[in-house]
């Protein structure tokens, strides 16, 4: 993802019970959440040069997410504003993405049907699979039309542990 304005792009990474977590922003707020599990993400997550480390920006990001992780959260209430970017249709299916409640799920037609679109089922797919802020944006809430675990940008065996984590069983 490239910033798409000339403010400086700050980086933090630390440790979860789950895996590394790399999280990217500015002072619009939080742009990336990069989830270091050595799988998904064929574009390849690389940290800028250009961006500068700063490990105590994000800092309620970063303890939610801990908490999270070790099972004592299951929801974010978080000050850092969230700055995912990404088109307007992309904008609309990551909203909605929003509105899943913690231990449900739903499936990608259901999606396309809340942004008024329901010929956009692919469309939707993609959008979720490039939405920049997993976990916080609950794209590991959405399920195949017959209700399994299908595409997770980070890996199905990491959506299934999020899952787990938020009490839903597969």
């Amino acid at each position: 993802m490239k910033k798409q304005n000339n403010q400086p792009w700050y980086f933090n990474t630390f440790a979860t019970q789950a895996c590394d977590v790399t999280l990217v922003g500015s002072d619009e707020g939080l742009h990336i959440l990069h989830l270091e599990t050595g799988e998904g993400k064929k574009d390849g997550f690389i940290i800028e040069q250009d961006w500068i480390e700063d490990n105590a920006r994000f800092s309620d990001v970063k303890q939610q997410l801990i908490e999270y992780f070790s099972g004592s959260r299951q929801d974010f209430d978080l000050s850092t504003p969230l700055a995912p970017i990404g088109t307007p249709f992309q904008q609309s299916v990551w909203h909605a993405l929003n509105q899943i409640q913690t231990g449900s799920t739903c499936r990608y037609m259901d999606i396309a049907n809340q942004i008024h679109n329901p010929k956009a089922v692919r469309a939707v797919g993609a959008a979720i699979g490039k939405n920049p802020i997993p976990v916080i944006i609950p794209c590991h809430r959405v399920v195949g039309a017959n209700g399994s675990l299908t595409g997770f940008a980070h890996g199905i065996p990491m959506k299934q542990t999020l899952l787990n984590l938020e009490g839903v069983s597969f």
